[in-house]
């Protein structure tokens, strides 16, 4: 930990002493959780019109971005233990979306890879969602949409910070 970080850390620490700041932290949390609760139940309605699951989604939408991926690549990205991951592109695999690929550099390794249904799959789902989700989170304009994703890259990097200790 650098001296920058400890100030910071210190700064904070000397902030939540007050019953004050401990109640308006609590409440934070709770109206987060509820927001994020809201928010997730939207997205998964819309990606299971689809036949999948978020995390399925969220795979597929990789891909589809940054083309073919270690399997570890994707669960840091989708957020899901090495476990799961393996669950879920099994799954995929199952239905015909994604391919395992061999890694020339690593033979224990393997890509995970669209096929041309699965490709042709979230091209079309993708647009479609992304707008429900601009519909979901339009309860803020976009000005505060910004804000908020500084406010909570802010609180993310923080809480990070402490389970670094």
């Amino acid at each position: 930990m650098n001296s920058e970080t400890a100030t910071k850390r210190a700064t904070r620490a000397k902030d939540v002493t007050s019953s004050d700041a401990v109640d308006t932290a609590l409440r934070l949390w709770v109206v987060l959780a509820r927001a994020y609760g809201a928010v997730a139940k939207q997205a998964e309605r819309d990606i299971a019109r689809h036949g999948l699951t978020g995390m399925e989604f969220g795979i597929l939408e990789v891909l589809h971005h940054k083309g073919p991926l270690l399997l570890g690549e994707i669960q840091r990205k989708v957020l899901v233990t090495s476990g799961g991951i393996t669950y879920l592109v099994d799954k995929l695999e199952a239905k015909g979306l994604v391919e395992r690929q061999e890694c020339p550099e690593d033979r224990r390794a393997r890509y995970a890879a669209l096929t041309p249904d699965g490709a042709t799959l979230i091209r079309k789902i993708f647009p479609a969602h992304a707008k429900v989700m601009a519909q979901v989170l339009s309860g803020l304009d976009p000005q505060e949409q910004i804000a908020a994703t500084k406010l909570l890259r802010k609180l993310g990097l923080a809480a990070a910070d402490e389970t670094e200790e």
